[in-house]
């Protein structure tokens, strides 16, 4: 005869064991450590994406080859790719979240120190958030016009289906609507690496008055090395391959 009561079955956070993941995230500190993580590991995606793209300006043969030995590994670009929408939905998650509880420890402040002050002072927290949103339009441009361009799904008229990557990709640049979004939204990934790449070490617990003034200066040579890189694509490559 079984005495005590039965024990709860597992979930499955329990079995797979991420049950110190969800714990990690249920609390503000957690958060802004997970997104410090995922916003280094997207610099470092940001930072391979521009040198392969720097190929254009190289010419046709050597992007392409670039590009079909890229998709030979295919199973590892599915991982690979898997791998940096994971991150990049986890970073806009706990970009709402912060933001959400920024706000009401703002508010909470504001109503406690300074209930006869109008108004208030916009600061970083709320650049960066308006910064990532406009980066997000841009990768959901990028996607639509050369991810699902090239696969036939043709949102925008540009029939890239069947183009080799370069022609396609000197195609979408020399559109005039991705040719000024690309370059609008190039400065604004530059403003939001500009803070948002010294932010994650802070985030991570990483200060130090001896290195943090260092951190933030790579930030900036970073947030620029981007942005000029980003932008130089849209500016130029139409200009040099133009037919």
């Amino acid at each position: 005869m079984e005495t005590g009561s039965a024990r709860p079955k597992a979930g499955l956070i329990d079995c797979v064991g991420l049950r110190w993941f969800f714990r990690l995230l249920s609390s503000s500190i957690g958060q802004k450590f997970v997104m410090g993580i995922t916003g280094l590991l997207l610099c470092g995606f940001l930072a391979a994406h521009l040198a392969g793209n720097l190929l254009l300006f190289a010419g046709a043969e050597l992007f392409n080859d670039y590009a079909h030995k890229l998709h030979e590994q295919w199973e590892l670009l599915i991982v690979a790719e898997t791998g940096l929408a994971v991150l990049f939905l986890a970073h806009i998650y706990l970009a709402f979240a912060t933001a959400a509880g920024n706000g009401r420890a703002r508010e909470d402040d504001y109503a406690m120190k300074q209930p006869k002050v109008p108004g208030r002072v916009i600061g970083a927290n709320t650049w960066m958030f308006a910064s990532g949103a406009v980066v997000l339009g841009f990768v959901l441009l990028h996607l639509v016009d050369l991810r699902l361009g090239m696969e036939g799904i043709d949102l925008r008229g540009l029939k890239l289906k069947d183009m080799k990557p370069f022609d396609a990709t000197v195609k979408v640049l020399s559109n005039p609507i991705s040719r000024v979004v690309y370059t609008i939204g190039a400065i604004i990934l530059g403003i939001h690496l500009s803070h948002g790449f010294s932010s994650a070490f802070q985030s991570l617990g990483l200060n130090h008055p001896k290195y943090t003034p260092m951190i933030k200066l790579l930030g900036k040579i970073f947030a620029f090395v981007i942005a000029v890189g980003f932008a130089s694509l849209a500016l130029f490559v139409p200009e040099i391959w133009r037919k």
